[in-house]
């Protein structure tokens, strides 16, 4: 029987939608609501210091990491699963194509999160 990689993926879309849908409203509030507003939290909150001392920190960098790279991997699957529905005939090397945009944002996240410190 031949071996899938279709539950390595799969998973990796499973993950990135819970983060979206427990995370993304959340980001989405404090960042362009809460924060901008000085609704429940200063407005120095999110100064630049605060959140280059965060993404330097080793659970800011593992949690931006696992933000964007669950974000890049969901949204890219549902992409590439939407256009499918729409008749648009995408074979299995779109798929790749998809995936490897995935995996490649989420490596340049990664260098990135390296570079800062």
């Amino acid at each position: 029987m031949k071996r899938s990689n279709r539950p390595i993926f799969w998973s990796l879309f499973g993950a990135g939608g819970m983060l979206s849908a427990l995370v993304g409203p959340m980001l989405i509030f404090i960042t362009g609501i809460a924060v901008p507003l000085g609704f429940l939290l200063p407005r120095d909150t999110m100064s630049y210091e605060r959140v280059l001392a965060f993404a330097q920190n080793g659970f800011g960098k593992l949690a931006i990491f696992v933000v964007i790279g669950g974000f890049l991997f969901h949204g890219l699957h549902r992409i590439y699963h939407c256009l499918h529905e729409v008749g648009l005939p995408l074979g299995h090397g779109w798929m790749a194509v998809f995936h490897g945009l995935a995996a490649l944002g989420t490596l340049v996240a990664l260098y990135l999160l390296i570079v800062i410190g």
